[in-house]
């Protein structure tokens, strides 16, 4: 009997950047492959930067909503300030379906009106209220850590 894997969709807008999509996306995914789980890299999937016929952005648009609504978890990177457009929509999704929800951010700018949280409050909406920090990473490090969630989460069947 085969179990399957447990599938995150990696919410990004690393795609967008030649340079950041040889170097820094290969390392996000490394690193929660490492825990055994699928990633599903939109840039990858939906072939995002192939926009050269007509009707391309929607559908790019509904395979990465498909792709968020059958994902078993998504891994945001929240970066920026504010953080990208389309990672908040499909963090919002997630959020929405009850997705589990893990937030990167390894961009030292605070982005919050809030003395409790290091973005808009509405980022965390997904996450417990208390111990919120354990499902949100600081660096690529950080990913494969049996102290965070997301570890804890790839390990139950």
């Amino acid at each position: 009997m085969t179990t399957r894997r447990k599938t995150v969709y990696l919410a990004n807008a690393y795609g967008f950047s030649a340079q950041q999509r040889a170097t820094v996306l290969p390392q996000l995914v490394a690193a929660l492959e490492s825990l055994g789980i699928e990633v599903w890299e939109p840039f990858e999937r939906n072939n995002q930067t192939a926009n050269l016929e007509e009707g391309w952005a929607y559908r790019v648009g509904q395979a990465d909503v498909r792709d968020v609504r059958e994902a078993d978890a998504i891994f945001a990177v929240v970066n920026g300030v504010p953080p990208d457009e389309g990672v908040m929509v499909e963090l919002g999704i997630a959020i929405a379906l009850g997705k589990p929800t893990f937030l990167f951010r390894d961009d030292f700018r605070r982005a919050t009106d809030s003395e409790h949280y290091p973005l808009n409050l509405m980022l965390f909406a997904g996450l417990p209220e208390y111990g919120w920090e354990r499902y949100y990473y600081t660096s690529v490090e950080e990913i494969p850590s049996p102290d965070k969630e997301l570890a804890r989460w790839a390990a139950q069947p």
